[in-house]
């Protein structure tokens, strides 16, 4: 791996390969353009970026399917996959279900599953499934998506036998809401945070401040602001391409660090001037379905 961070039972590549309307989009699959994507995800993988994130509702499970396909001529060991399970579905027996179909679309186990959002059922029946999962060793460890701090420590107390390990929420520097609360309880409880939709879909990388940082170091906006992000000790921003020159740009990112005079610019120009847009993204999350 070219750059990775550590954790309390694994080590994952600093940034996570998206694959969020590869394969389809919601809950339903395309297939005209596997080959393209599939390409995609071995370049990725080539440049470093071995954490890979997907999950049974993208592409109807078809976004699954291409990662199985990318990953066969890799070192299985070296790669760290994320699958999740769809919050109508989070009763044990349809998360065994889900994960086992996801398991098999796959072609192996899954490293890290996750309940893609708060539910009706239970939160007790989701993570006594997912102990379940462990012990069948159909998956690895498991965590939450779209969870505020409460609900992962319901979650927490329903557990008896393995730790819940991580927590995917959408984080960017327009949108910080986290930092409020999971971001900082996540690095104190030693879980991974995994942040979706870092460049706002393409806002950040057209962002002259962090174009005219990029210049010092010969990086563009995209590479400074994932690199903003990975220099948080717990943080991995998940990026999604599907070229394979913005899979390289995206790799450009490792290896490196901004300074943290750079680092410290960056924070207060965006926590300053971006509190009505980070009101406006938020509303515009309430209305959309979960990534």
């Amino acid at each position: 791996m070219y750059d990775v961070k550590k954790f309390k039972y694994f080590t994952v590549s600093s940034i996570a390969f998206g694959t969020w309307r590869i394969g389809g989009g919601y809950w339903y699959a395309s297939h005209d353009r596997d080959n393209e994507w599939v390409s995609a995800i071995k370049r990725a993988i080539e440049l470093g970026i071995t954490l890979i994130d997907t999950a049974e509702m993208y592409g109807n499970g078809h976004a699954e399917e291409l990662v199985g396909q990318a990953i066969k001529s890799f070192d299985r060991e070296q790669l760290f996959i994320v699958s999740k399970v769809w919050p109508s579905r989070a009763d044990y027996d349809n998360v065994l279900k889900s994960a086992n179909n996801s398991s098999k679309r796959l072609g192996t186990y899954i490293d890290l599953y996750l309940l893609h959002a708060p539910s009706r059922v239970p939160i007790c029946q989701t993570m006594k499934a997912f102990e379940k999962l462990v012990d069948d060793g159909i998956i690895r460890f498991f965590g939450l998506s779209n969870f505020d701090v409460k609900g992962i420590e319901n979650a927490r107390q329903c557990l008896s036998k393995y730790e819940l390990v991580a927590i995917q929420n959408h984080y960017s520097l327009l949108y910080r809401k986290d930092e409020e609360s999971v971001l900082g309880y996540a690095e104190r409880n030693g879980l991974m945070y995994m942040a979706y939709t870092p460049l706002e879909n393409g806002i950040l990388s057209k962002n002259e401040f962090l174009a005219n940082i990029g210049r010092k170091y010969n990086k563009t906006a995209t590479q400074v602001a994932l690199n903003w992000y990975i220099s948080h000790n717990n943080l991995v921003p998940i990026v999604k391409a599907s070229k394979i020159n913005h899979v390289e740009e995206n790799a450009g990112v490792m290896g490196w660090r901004l300074s943290e005079e750079d680092w410290k610019a960056i924070d207060t120009h965006f926590r300053e001037r971006n509190y009505l847009l980070d009101k406006f993204i938020s509303t515009l999350k309430s209305m959309r379905p979960w990534k």
